[in-house]
Order: C-alpha cells, then sequence, then structure tokens
C-alpha cells in the first residue's frame, strides 16, 4: 500500500517565555516558538515536524516552509523512502532556494521540519518509535539514508556500514540496560542568566533531589556574576556531582580562556560554545589551553547552532571538541544528524545532545537512544540535557526518573503538539497573543 502526502500545513506558535526568564542565556531573551508543519496523507497518520526558533524569526522560517512544500507535497512515502538522498537534496538543494544558504541558517532548518515531518510519518508508518525504527534499520538502508557529499575525507559509507555493523553486537543487552535505569541526562533548569541567585540556589537544590547529578548553568555576564553563580550550584550539588558551563558564544577566543581560568575554580566538566560558533580554530585553540589548564576535566562543547555536517567534520578533524552537542533542529532533519553521529564515532568523540527550546527533548531522547545502541554503543560521556518546560503541548512528552530519560513507546518521532496547544499558543490569532 503507498501513502500519499497530501498537504502540508505549516503552524506559527510561539511560547511567551521571555517575561520569566526562561530560557535567558548570554544572548538570548526571546519568546521560545516553534515551526510547527503537519504531513496530510490520503489513507495514514499525520506526520508532525517542528525547527525550534526563538520569537520573531519564526514568520520567516514559517515562510520558507512553505516555500519548500511543494517538494513534499504529492510526493508517497514509499517513493521518498526508496532514494531518500535525492529528496533531501530536492530540499536542501533547491535552485532557487539554496543560494540563501547554502545548507545553513533559515532555509536548512526549514527543510529540518519538513524532513523530521517525514521521519515521523515513517516510524509511525511503521508502528515504532523513531529510536527503535531507526536502530533496527538495516545497516545498507541507514547508509542509503546519508548524504556524503562533502565528507568522505572524514568519512566513507563503506566506514558508516562498518560502524553499523559493529554496532548490531551486543545490542539487546544495550536495550535491557536503557529500559531498566533509562538514558543519562543533564539538566539545564537551575541556571538561567536572567534567574536570581535565591532562585538558582532553590532550583539547584530540588534538582538535586530529584536526582540530578549533572547540571548546566549560563555564563557569559559579568566574570563576577559568573564566578558566585557557579559557587552558589557547587557548593548545593558537592564536589562529586558533575558542573557544565554555557557561554552561548558570548566571548572572544582570548577572552574566553582568562573567564574559564578563574572558573576552573569550581572544576567545570565542559564549558559550551566558548566564542563565534563558526570559529572551528578558536575552539581548537581554547581546547588546548582547557587541557593545558585543567589537564582534560574541562571540555570544550558544541554544536546545538553547528549548520551542518561540514562544520561537525571540521570540528573533528581540528580536536577542537571534546563533546559534539548535536540539534535535531539546527541541521536538514534526521538525514543529516545520522551523517553527525557517524562522524562523531569514527573519531571517538562523545555525542551529548542539545534539548530544551520547544520539543528539542522530545526530539533528541530517539537520537541519543539509537546512537548508543548502533553506533556509540557506550554510555561513558553520554548525556542527554533537559529543561524542564513546554512538555505539557507534546502528545507523548519526555519522561524522566532519577535524573535519567525513560524510552519513549509511542510511535513516531514524539513531535506531536495538541491541537489546543496549537490553537492557544499560534501567532498571532490565538488567545495568547491576541
Amino acid at each position: 500500500m503507498r501513502t500519499t502526502i497530501t498537504d502540508v500545513t505549516v503552524h506559527d506558535v510561539r511560547f511567551p517565555t521571555a517575561a520569566s526568564g526562561d530560557g535567558s542565556d548570554a544572548i538570548n531573551r526571546g519568546d521560545y516558538s516553534a515551526t510547527y508543519v503537519e504531513l496530510s496523507t490520503d489513507d495514514g497518520p499525520t506526520g508532525a515536524g517542528f525547527t525550534f526558533t526563538n520569537g520573531r524569526g519564526n514568520e520567516i522560517t514559517c515562510a520558507a516552509v512553505n516555500a519548500l512544500a511543494h517538494h513534499v507535497r504529492g510526493r508517497t512515502v514509499q517513493e521518498i523512502t526508496a532514494e531518500p538522498v535525492a529528496f533531501w537534496r530536492s530540499l536542501v538543494a533547491d535552485v532557487q532556494l539554496r543560494w540563501l544558504g547554502p545548507e545553513k541558517g533559515v532555509i536548512h532548518m526549514a527543510a529540518g521540519a519538513l524532513v523530521n515531518a517525514v521521519w515521523d510519518l515513517r516510524a509511525k508508518l511503521a508502528g515504532k518509535p523513531m529510536w527503535r525504527y531507526l536502530a533496527e534499520m538495516p545497516t545498507d538502508e541507514l547508509v542509503a539514508n546519508v548524504d556524503f557529499s562533502h565528507i568522505t575525507d572524514a568519512l566513507t559509507p563503506d566506514e558508516a556500514a562498518a560502524i553499523l555493523d559493529k554496532g548490531r553486537d551486543g545490542l539487546a543487552d544495550r536495550l535491557a540496560v536503557l529500559e531498566r535505569a533509562g538514558f543519562p541526562s543533564y539538566t539545564t533548569s537551575v541556571g538561567w542568566l536572567g534567574y536570581p541567585d535565591d532562585k538558582v540556589r532553590a532550583l539547584t537544590r530540588e534538582a538535586y533531589a530529584a536526582g540530578w547529578r549533572a547540571m548546566k548553568m549560563k555564563v557569559g555576564g559579568p566574570p563576577a556574576d559568573d564566578l558566585r553563580r557557579a559557587r552558589i550550584i557547587r557548593s548545593e550539588i558537592g564536589p562529586d556531582a558533575l558542573l557544565m558551563m554555557d557561554a552561548n558564544q558570548v566571548w572572544d577566543v582570548d577572552e574566553a580562556i582568562t573567564n574559564m581560568t578563574a572558573l576552573a575554580e569550581v572544576d567545570p566538566y565542559w564549558i559550551e560554545e566558548p566564542t563565534h560558533a563558526d570559529d572551528i580554530l578558536g575552539h581548537a585553540r581554547i581546547a588546548r589551553a582547557m587541557t593545558e589548564l585543567t589537564g582534560g576535566r574541562c571540555r570544550v562543547a558544541t554544536g546545538e547552532v553547528a549548520a551542518n555536517k561540514v562544520i561537525f567534520k571540521q570540528l573533528l578533524q581540528a580536536e577542537a571538541i571534546g563533546v559534539m552537542q548535536i540539534d535535531a533542529c539546527r541541521v536538514a532533519g534526521v538525514n543529516e544528524v545520522l551523517a553527525e553521529i557517524l562522524l562523531a564515532a569514527k573519531f571517538g568523540v562523545p555525542i551529548c545532545p542539545h534539548a530544551g527550546g520547544v520539543g528539542l527533548c522530545e526530539y533528541v531522547q530517539h537520537l541519543a537512544i539509537f546512537d548508543y545502541l548502533r553506533v556509540g554503543t557506550s554510555l561513558d560521556g553520554r548525556m542527554v540535557e533537559y529543561v524542564d518546560h513546554l512538555h505539557e503541548h507534546f502528545v507523548d512528552p519526555v519522561r524522566t526518573r532519577d535524573g535519567r530519560y525513560l524510552l519513549p513507546t509511542a510511535p513516531g518521532y514524539s513531535a506531536t503538539m495538541h491541537p489546543s496547544s496549537i490553537a492557544t499558543f499560534r501567532f498571532p490569532d490565538g488567545p495568547t497573543w491576541r
């Protein structure tokens, strides 16, 4: 039976997070938003996908999705899965829109929303949660979904196939570990830059009591303030729990090294986005400085706004990161994320996905689980970010216990939003925004 995608509907959904300081960091003070896509079919389920934005930019990504929708509308799922790279390239290399990238920014994110909606539909038709759909996929089919253009100097299809074949060994045992204990996580909810000290302390205590043993704070404000807040969190979690830091690209390279020299006092596990996201050599220099300063205890992490698989390739080749942070929405969907996961495995760098936002936790749990089950095959140094807001708007929200993600069980990519949430927070006509 063939399933035809009959229509593409795009919703501009925005949540008023700026007023409370949720999501605040050294750069961003916005209303968390989603360009939400629904793929209607003639005789099957609805595919859901989205890209995450931060307020007014959402109207631009919505327009971009509509500009690309003709590549999806009228196609059958079977046609897409028969030539997945050709389908992916029709979106990311549209002959009239590629110039706006290429393969980065608004067009790439819009392509990702459509690609992710197709993958949600594929998993729903298979009756499996996305992580299982990917983990059980034959090696040749997984490789066939990856576009190796511009990365074969770092990863070839044969190398990818070897990684995936090896990942079959012990898969059942690793799945049993996740079924029993869940997937390791860390929380960012304690340390938004806009929170006062008392709130940081209270939230840290709550998180520790709830079982979290890895927490992240935002830095990039006045250095003395950053150190004071870091001391508060460290005093509450003790010496053994992990404390990560995120500068959200605000520092220059020398400034990052100077500030982290002071912050090394509280034993950070990583410094995330210490400088401009595209500065591969800058990240490499900071990584070398952190190794010299801390003996390797503090790593450099980045990736949530890495524009495409080529940026990740270069970060890995330059030994610029000790933690790779894939994002489900920044790049063009699952196909490109598969390339990034395989690149990380080739270079032996653990993946700790970026989450939070609108629905990112729901998305990336599947990617991290797939990585462990079929690619990376180890939990050493691997955690998924967790932020405790906006999950109630999803039909299949993330579930956690004792600071760990529990396995999703519903078919699909956990991307479907409640119709009532779409109606309430749709911009500009939803009741929240009128």
